[in-house]
């Protein structure tokens, strides 16, 4: 891959990566309410969860996906509903102990996250079009490609749930969790919002 390739590959992987998403929210939310150590399955599972919808893009789920509307609309629709019900959830959580019990998103709930979250869908739509498949060597390309996106995936959301993990004991102080749990799942919202117009 020519140098200029790969540093547009990293100036729009960071951009994707590091902008607030489902993802980063969530891990930032578990690990504000349960710790460090209850976030990091969920944050495990980004990369896996991302890395094998990359692959399935390149393996073509990515044109169905564009020759069956409805198959993308069903994909829309799951993503947004459990984006609401992750929002819901959060915003009523105003203790530590209320938000740990009604917050669960575990190994494998965050691998099929990646499949109904629809920026985890346009960023690997995007890589696999942009950086994977423009040349007969797209095996090589995918060699590149997917260790620097799982790296990006999982930095990402371990910074994000650092931040979480590194405030709980302040939010716990008050009224000031259910407002910070309000305030995520308020991006939550807005996210959903966003995508429900793509």
């Amino acid at each position: 891959m020519p140098a200029a390739e790969l540093w547009a590959l990293l100036a729009f992987s960071t951009a994707m990566a590091f902008t607030p998403g489902p993802n980063t929210t969530l891990s930032t939310a578990l690990a504000a309410n349960g710790g460090l150590r209850a976030a990091m399955p969920f944050v495990v599972s980004v990369p896996v969860g991302w890395g094998l919808l990359l692959l399935a893009c390149v393996g073509g789920l990515g044109a169905l996906l564009a020759a069956a509307p409805m198959l993308r609309g069903t994909i829309q629709v799951l993503g947004l509903a459990y984006m609401l019900w992750l929002a819901w959830r959060l915003a009523r959580a105003s203790t530590l102990g209320q938000a740990r019990d009604g917050l669960r998103v575990g190994f494998w709930q965050g691998v099929a996250l990646q499949f109904v979250n629809i920026k985890a869908w346009m960023n690997a739509l995007l890589i696999t079009a942009g950086w994977v498949t423009v040349g007969p060597d797209w095996s090589a390309r995918v060699a590149i490609v997917l260790p620097l996106m799982l790296a990006y995936a999982f930095c990402s959301n371990l910074t994000y749930a650092l931040v979480g993990s590194t405030l709980r004991h302040w939010l716990a102080q008050g009224r000031r969790l259910l407002m910070f749990n309000r305030a995520l799942a308020a991006v939550l919202l807005a996210t959903a919002i966003w995508m429900a117009r793509l």
